[in-house]
């Protein structure tokens, strides 16, 4: 009796739920939003970025002699200016100084067998070899003294200092830092979409909040050819005088991109939805009295704007603009005025 009651029970909930579903679809079927709509037109537009970035020195170069050691003196201080020339490290000389021996009889050598050459008293052969061991240590030479003697490669400022006179030095850091401040650099990263606009030479404008009514002109140096394909973005080498040192390495600004104006295709900027799990956006288009969703490709914003892409799209098109939230892809729609 009971296999009987509980056997009636599940015909009777499947009957339930077939009749709900019969419901549910007519409902859909029925169903109509309420929405508003504007015709997709071409709008002037200003192609001007604002990019944020940090300074760099124009040139930054460690100072690491190729040469292991005693360090027998530094000639700087973090802060000093040096120029050009200037001798900032002076390694152990004992190898240099035995080199430099070493050269000094190789030339009395090279005179002497020259003259034996020219008379015919020594081969070729003999010559030869003389020759390229002086040629050898003349190079050494050259290498002692360009690693003993630690010359600044340009004007700069000594920005760290890792060692003290008299400390044994083994390559793991630098013994100093030396930063070329009149002259800055700085990379910014652009979005793809702009990479057309760029080219190499174009001007443009760095800001720092620290003095706000100052603008500090640039130049865009470097347009690298390639595009990062995970940021979409595509990078730009900043060049930028500072003769004046207000600004330094380190600091945080901004710069503007002035890119000129053009047309672009925008629609309000709530009209563009984002697929739920997804970078994918998309708008909805009256079709008939129907909503057609549409992916798009997104540009900049311009306040209560945004430019929109898409080749399913084009001028005039009626895009919702109001109740699209409620919106699924097919859904009748009656369009308020």
């Amino acid at each position: 009796m009971d296999m009987k009651i509980k056997a009636i029970a599940i015909i009777t909930a499947a009957a339930l739920l077939s009749g709900c579903g019969a419901n549910t679809e007519e409902v859909s079927q029925d169903r109509v939003e309420q929405v508003r709509t504007t015709p997709l037109a071409y709008q002037e537009v200003s192609r001007q970025i604002e990019l944020s970035t940090t300074l760099q020195g124009y040139e930054e170069m460690n100072i690491s002699p190729s040469l292991t050691g005693i360090i027998e003196k530094i000639y700087v201080e973090v802060g000093d200016r040096v120029r050009k020339g200037d001798t900032l490290v002076r390694m152990d000389q004992n190898q240099l100084n035995t080199t430099r021996l070493a050269y000094a009889n190789l030339q009395i050598e090279m005179n002497r067998v020259r003259m034996l050459l020219e008379s015919e008293a020594i081969s070729q052969q003999t010559y030869d070899q003389t020759k390229l061991s002086f040629d050898q240590t003349a190079e050494s030479l050259r290498f002692l003294e360009e690693n003993t003697f630690v010359l600044a490669q340009y004007d700069g400022v000594i920005s760290s200092k890792s060692y003290e006179d008299g400390e044994l030095y083994a390559g793991a850091q630098p013994i100093l830092r030396l930063t070329q401040i009149n002259e800055l650099k700085a990379y910014v990263n652009v979005p793809e979409t702009y990479f057309p606009l760029v080219k190499k030479g174009m001007k443009v404008n760095v800001y720092s909040d620290i003095y706000p009514d100052k603008v500090f002109p640039a130049v865009i140096e470097i347009v690298y050819p390639t595009i990062d394909p995970a940021s979409h973005t595509f990078t730009l080498k900043l060049r930028i005088p500072n003769s004046s040192e207000l600004i330094r390495p380190g600091m945080y600004v901004s710069t503007v991109l002035d890119l000129g104006r053009t047309e672009a295709l925008v629609v309000p900027y709530q009209a563009v939805l984002r697929l739920i799990g997804s970078n994918n956006r998309y708008v909805f288009v009256d079709e008939g009295g129907v909503a057609k969703r549409v992916f798009v490709e997104i540009g900049e914003r311009h306040d209560q704007t945004i430019e929109i892409s898409s080749d399913s799209l084009k001028v005039g098109d009626p895009v919702v603009t109001t109740g699209q939230a409620k919106l699924v892809d097919g859904v009748r729609l009656n369009v308020v005025k």
